[in-house]
Formats: structure tokens, sequence, C-alpha cells
């Protein structure tokens, strides 16, 4: 949505952090949700992890992305921000398994050749990247096992 609607920032930030928190509170609010994608109660140390995870995203964001709002360079704004998304999967293997593994490399490619690859319209980037997230997404709620505690 926030892409078919992006404008001149190419996907409207606006929308794209609605939809961030509507959808980050609807599955950590979620108690059925929690339920089926989880053993038990988390431990001490997935609890830190998450916090980490959360915490360097946002820190990525701020590297990654952040340097290019003084020229408004929108595709590198938001390559660094898909990037630091893709990247900050990783410490979450320790939290949901080594499907977190699996998506960040698919991420981290995906958003990879696109810096590369400079033609490459960042809508399109954009659109694979919610693909493969919607996809690991239906996996990791219809098709994975509850991730036990560590």
């Amino acid at each position: 949505m926030a892409t078919l609607i992006g404008g001149k920032q190419i996907i409207n930030m606006q929308v794209f952090s609605i939809g961030y928190v509507i959808s980050f509170f609807s599955i950590n609010m979620n108690k059925k949700v929690l339920n089926k994608l989880s053993n038990g109660s988390s431990s001490k140390f997935q609890d830190k992890v998450s916090l980490y995870a959360i915490i360097l995203l946002f820190v990525l964001m701020a590297f990654l992305g952040g340097p290019f709002f003084a020229t408004e360079n929108w595709r590198l704004i938001w390559l660094g921000a898909l990037m630091a998304t893709a990247l900050h999967f990783f410490p979450y293997y320790f939290v949901h398994g080594k499907s977190m593994i699996f998506l960040g490399i698919i991420c981290t490619i995906n958003i990879a050749i696109a810096y590369i690859f400079t033609d490459i319209p960042l809508a399109l980037v954009a659109y694979i990247d919610a693909a493969i997230k919607f996809v690991f997404g239906v996996y990791l709620l219809f098709f994975s096992k509850p991730s036990k505690q560590r």
C-alpha cells in the first residue's frame, strides 16, 4: 500500500509507518498468534536478544538510510531501511530459529542486488521484499512448529 501511493518518497513513509505499527502490535499483542508461534514464555535471553535486535534495527536505519535525508535521496533512504530490517532478522535466530537466518539472507540478497543494479526500480524491490516477508509470515503462522526456549 505504501509503495502504491509512494509519490516523491517512492514508498510513502506515513503509510509505511502506520502499517508497520499496526502489524507489529497486532502480532505482538495477539495471544492467539503468540501461542501459535511459541512454546511457552520467552526466556530472559530471548527477551534480551529481541530488545537488542530492535535497537540494532534503529541504529542500522540511522547509519544506512539516515545520511540521505539531507539530499532527499529516497531510493537510498529506503534501501537503507530495508537493509537494516533484513540484517536485524539474524539475531532473531535465537528467538525464532533457523527461519530467521533464511529470511535475513533472502532479504539481504534482494536489497544488495538493488544497491548494485541501480536501474532496478525501488518499487519492484519493495514489492519483492514485501512478498518475501509475506511468504515467511504465512509459513511461520501456518506451517512451522513453535520455537523452543533456549
